[in-house]
């Protein structure tokens, strides 16, 4: 079956970086948009940035100058480079996509298990 996998998280002082990562893998005909979601610790899940296959990006606003998001579409993955790390940006992140199974006509999103991102003194 289809699977996103994040990889990368982890603690971090103010002021550092991360990397993330998410590799699709499974039966998979195509990919359109990837996205990046975090939730914080009582707080909703929301939108961080998102790419369409074409690597036209979109960002949250109060992100935009520290978090730049790629994707490399032949490794089916798409990344988030995350800088100026702030406490606030504690969050797990969630892997998304908008891709079609080869096993189905349909184009669904599917998420990825979450990997968590702290960022403390």
């Amino acid at each position: 079956q289809v699977q996103l996998v994040e990889s990368g998280g982890g603690l971090v002082q103010p002021g550092g970086s991360l990397r993330l990562s998410c590799a699709a893998s499974g039966s998979i005909f195509g990919i359109n948009d990837m996205g990046w979601y975090r939730q914080a610790p009582g707080k909703q899940r929301e939108l961080v940035a998102s790419i369409s296959s074409g690597g036209r990006s979109n960002y949250e606003d109060s992100e935009k100058g520290r978090f730049t998001i790629s994707r490399d579409n032949a490794k089916n993955t798409v990344y988030l480079q995350m800088n100026s790390l702030k406490p606030e940006d504690t969050a797990v992140c969630y892997c998304n996509a908008e891709l079609r199974s080869s096993r189905g006509p349909l184009w669904s999103n599917y998420w990825g298990q979450g990997t968590q991102v702290t960022v403390s003194s």
